[in-house]
């Protein structure tokens, strides 16, 4: 009998998280684990409070600014799934350890391509300690992102930043 590896373990519960997601385009899950434990979980969706894009029954973003593909994050409604497991987790719980992404498209139900923490996201995982980030590519392939890469080649200063 096959056992799923670690990793893809972590990767299946972030899927699962990814469910309470309430944008209409792209439902993410996040899961902060450290030691093996996991310490928040995030999902992308409006603050607290605030109507959710499903419960408007349109993406403010699409609707404000139709011609933007990527990016124009300040329309978006949605808090980013890391950004709300990192608002749940203490920083001292947070140093050293390890994010697991996942994200998927609500039109073809397929994982995002390219999946990973957007500029704002990769500075605030840099200033909570976190180390490593695995993001989904399929049911059984992840990329593996070392948050000291992020530090040590800035893509702010050299021109060549990613989304």
């Amino acid at each position: 009998m096959d056992r799923v590896s670690k990793i893809n373990y972590y990767l299946d519960i972030a899927e699962t998280v990814a469910e309470r997601s309430t944008c209409l385009l792209k439902h993410y899950g996040c899961i902060i684990v450290k030691n093996d434990e996991i310490i928040a979980t995030g999902y992308n969706g409006a603050p607290r409070g605030r109507k959710n894009c499903i419960d408007l029954g349109f993406c403010t973003k699409k609707k404000l600014f139709p011609e933007i593909h990527h990016g124009g994050f300040d329309a978006c409604r949605s808090v980013h799934a890391e950004q709300n497991a990192m608002l749940s987790a203490s920083r001292d719980k947070m140093i050293g350890s390890t994010i697991y992404l996942v994200g998927v498209r609500k039109d073809t139900n397929d994982y995002e391509e390219g999946a990973m923490p957007c500029q704002m996201c990769r500075k605030l995982i840099i200033n909570a300690g976190i180390e490593t980030v695995f993001a989904r590519i399929n049911k059984n392939e992840y990329k593996k992102f070392d948050v000291k890469d992020w530090i040590e080649q800035d893509d702010l200063l050299d021109g060549k930043m990613t989304y």
